[in-house]
């Protein structure tokens, strides 16, 4: 076993980006267990240009590469590819078991944020990686000069339907609805782009193949009417997200649809566990807001430390 760990960060997104380094910089050994990669969902978005401060927008695995330099910079520790297995309580702080190690923690901030939802439908499963994706900036370039569906009505769908209008020679965007949640700007450079075509009030009912990969999406109308087959090789799926709170369902008090209920301190109903980003329940689920929990957290996490209530 290592030795005990001042506040250890669950997920390496934003929000644990953003606590490891002020959780370093507040002179706490902090170390990051990260399952893959740096940088969360991130690292899989083309373009954010909400960010504060950086007016033309920057590429997302960018973003998550100065955020991860920063805090190693003070001194935060990262064991990317190490998956945690575990959280459990042990006198007074918690038993962290990642990859079969183990490591003793007096406080956690847990940020692990969420997953994408799939559609379930026939053909999802059978294609998935064959032309059915959840990662536009992963995917997009494979399919140059071709027809694909965007499926989903928020910010994500349509901003990655608008990436997708680098490659795709037209771009099916399907919402189940008859208007979009997205953000009006948003919306707005959807419309104005030629290669993007609206299919509103239609639903996702079976992904078709063809030599083993995608060659169709047939859509049910939601006000009734016949069922629509549109040719497309790809189909990129942005329906919403499922929190990632598995490691802590039992040990602290979750809300509806698995959130992880968090104070204005981003304190957990469990003494010495926060929570931070897109796992908690709060509304916003934004890179900005994220980073912006992150620092919370890991400031209320040295302030618990410093009241010595911990015995570790």
């Amino acid at each position: 076993m290592n030795d005990i760990i001042d506040i250890a960060i669950i997920g390496g997104g934003p929000a644990g980006l953003a606590a490891a380094l002020y959780g370093a910089r507040g002179r706490a050994e902090t170390v990051v267990f990260e399952s893959q990669l740096p940088g969360g969902q991130i690292i899989t978005t083309d373009w954010i240009e909400n960010y504060p401060g950086m007016p033309e927008g920057l590429n997302g695995s960018r973003i998550a590469e100065l955020m991860h330099a920063h805090a190693e910079k003070f001194g935060a520790q990262f064991r990317t590819f190490a998956a945690v297995e575990k959280i459990a309580t042990e006198r007074g702080g918690f038993l962290i078991t990642a990859d079969g190690e183990e490591s003793l923690a007096r406080t956690v901030i847990f940020a692990t944020g969420a997953r994408p939802l799939t559609l379930g439908i026939p053909g999802e499963a059978e294609f998935t990686g064959r032309g059915v994706s959840w990662c536009a900036t992963c995917d997009g370039a494979l399919y140059r000069g071709k027809v694909v569906a965007v499926v989903g009505g928020g910010d994500a769908a349509l901003e990655e339907a608008l990436f997708l209008t680098k490659f795709a020679e037209r771009v099916h965007l399907v919402h189940r609805r008859d208007e979009f949640r997205a953000a009006r700007c948003i919306q707005e450079r959807a419309h104005a782009n030629e290669k993007v075509e609206f299919h509103l009030s239609r639903t996702p009912v079976e992904i078709l193949g063809e030599g083993g990969k995608v060659s169709a999406l047939v859509l049910r109308a939601t006000a009734g009417g016949p069922d629509e087959e549109i040719a497309v090789a790809g189909v990129f799926e942005f329906v919403g997200v499922r929190p990632e709170t598995e490691l802590v369902a039992g040990l602290v008090e979750l809300a509806d649809g698995g959130w992880v209920k968090v104070d204005s301190s981003m304190a957990t109903s469990y003494a010495g566990l926060f929570a931070a980003g897109d796992v908690t329940d709060t509304p916003l689920k934004q890179v900005v807001t994220a980073a912006g929990q992150g620092a919370t957290a890991a400031f209320e996490a040295l302030r618990y430390l410093d009241s010595g209530v911990c015995p570790l």
